[in-house]
């Protein structure tokens, strides 16, 4: 029993206590900064004697600047027929580039980063400043696997987004009907237009004609759309890029093309354009530019009044109707099959119905975008594993002298994670920035030379994130692991391979 009590005691045991724990910290103290002045003394003497720590890319030092200068440029190279070799060659150019800058970048950053406190940061940080030239490999498998997958999320994501809001613009009616479920073979002849103009429930109704023509013998028919528009704001029917010109009274009438016409044809707005119309050539002047994701070979939209006069055909092939308040969508899709002749040929669709069906298509059709984005994630953390398992199995006997100067395996365990951090948080910002601009090169030239179309960049933030903020923990969590694994081995004996 104590002589002062149970208080005497109690405050016996925390001074002892409080003195154990400075004693282990200033032991881990001691230990960090002898480990930290023996990395000093070994880097010279392993460099003399050519370890392999440090990667043999130092005589490609200075290249890298041109590398990525060469990747801008290419960025501005036209097609190769019909190919965005160009494109290719720039992600490359830049891929490339940033891989051989990441000895700089990653000196660059670790110099700057502030010195923890605590003895294992500190002494990972140490390690790192000391022999940057070890985490390359794991950079650059983080950094190409990060900017794959940002670049593809980013593009998929603008182009999604930019679909939506296309399919917002040009389906601002109630329900629309057309008259054959493809082509333009089956019409609404003007007798049935105005039968479903008369329909109760009808508030609105504007019909048009599709027709394909054959402008090019080498390349596909584009598809003529005839219907109302007013050429003094065509912005309120087509989704327009640019903006729409006036055509002059004594030019040839306005023909408002899509963004495929304009690359495939090489039209630009105030250019003449001759159709075949009424079996004969007539004249238009290109008078917009709209977005189209729906006819990749080319469209063309002219009023449906000039079309009735050219060629004399008033039939209609799809029909857009604005219902009165209080109208019901369905029951008016069983009017139209009812009472309208042909009715039960007819394909009647909600502009929600539209939307959805475009958007799943869309998603089946990039599932294996997904795919090849999480696959990448996952090559860069085997790939961190493999470089950080070589490392640490490489240090084994730097492990055995910090044991023997005081550092437990929790302590050993908190460098590793620490380099962990450091190594993939430099990985993951350069990641994200080459991802960025690959994502501008995917968008705005191979896409566009592609498919001839545009789209307005989105960044999916939130995702992102969330796929960074894991990357970041799995990296982490794999240097622990490869630490544990080489600490499997008697790493204390390993230290006599030195003496």
């Amino acid at each position: 029993r104590h002589p002062e009590g149970k208080e005497g005691a109690q405050r016996h045991r925390i001074e002892r206590q409080g003195r154990r724990d400075a004693a282990e910290i200033a032991g881990a103290e001691i230990g960090t900064e002898h480990a930290h002045r023996n990395i000093r003394q070994t880097i010279p003497r392993q460099k003399s004697e050519g370890a392999a720590d440090e990667p043999q890319h130092c005589a490609f030092e200075h290249d890298e600047p041109d590398q990525l200068t060469a990747g801008g440029i290419a960025a501005f190279g036209p097609p190769v027929s019909g190919l965005p070799l160009f494109g290719y060659a720039s992600i490359a150019l830049l891929l490339i580039g940033t891989l051989m800058l990441l000895p700089r970048l990653a000196g660059f950053a670790w110099g700057r980063w502030p010195t923890p406190r605590s003895p294992a940061p500190r002494l990972a940080l140490a390690q790192l400043r000391g022999a940057p030239g070890q985490a390359t490999v794991s950079l650059a498998s983080i950094v190409a696997s990060v900017s794959l997958m940002v670049s593809m999320g980013i593009m998929v994501t603008s182009f999604r987004g930019s679909l939506e809001t296309w399919l917002e613009q040009v389906l601002p009616a109630d329900l629309y009907v057309r008259a054959a479920t493809s082509g333009d073979s089956a019409y609404l002849p003007l007798g049935v237009q105005d039968r479903i103009r008369a329909l109760p429930g009808v508030r609105r109704a504007d019909f048009m004609r599709e027709q394909q023509l054959l402008l090019d013998p080498d390349r596909p028919r584009v598809v003529l759309i005839a219907r109302d528009i007013d050429p003094a704001n065509p912005g309120r029917t087509l989704p327009l890029v640019s903006p729409s010109v006036i055509v002059a009274a004594d030019a040839p009438p306005p023909v408002w093309i899509n963004e495929p016409a304009a690359a495939l044809y090489g039209q630009t707005v105030g250019q003449r354009i001759e159709l075949p119309l009424g079996g004969r050539a007539v004249a238009f002047t290109v008078a917009g530019i709209w977005r189209d994701y729906a006819r990749a070979q080319g469209a063309f939209v002219i009023a449906r009044d000039r079309y009735i006069a050219v060629t004399d055909d008033d039939a209609a092939t799809t029909a857009a109707l604005w219902l009165a308040p209080g109208a019901d969508p369905a029951a008016m899709r069983d009017i139209l099959k009812r009472d309208i002749p042909g009715g039960e040929r007819l394909e009647v669709a909600a502009p929600g119905e539209i939307r959805a069906i475009s958007l799943r298509a869309f998603d089946r059709t990039f599932a294996v975008t997904y795919a090849l984005e999480l696959a990448a994630v996952l090559i860069g953390l085997v790939g961190l594993s493999s470089a950080f398992g070589a490392l640490v199995l490489a240090r084994r006997r730097e492990f055995g002298m910090l044991r023997h100067l005081g550092m437990t395996r929790g302590q050993i365990g908190a460098m590793l994670a620490s380099e962990g951090f450091l190594v993939s948080g430099i990985g993951m910002a350069t990641g994200l920035g080459l991802g960025w601009l690959m994502s501008l090169v995917l968008i705005h030239v191979i896409n566009r030379q592609s498919f001839h179309w545009g789209m307005e960049v989105a960044i999916p933030w939130w995702p992102l994130s969330g796929a960074v903020a894991l990357a970041l923990g799995l990296a982490m969590a794999t240097a622990v692991w490869s630490g544990r694994v080489a600490m499997g081995v008697d790493a204390v004996r390993a230290v006599r391979d030195d003496w």
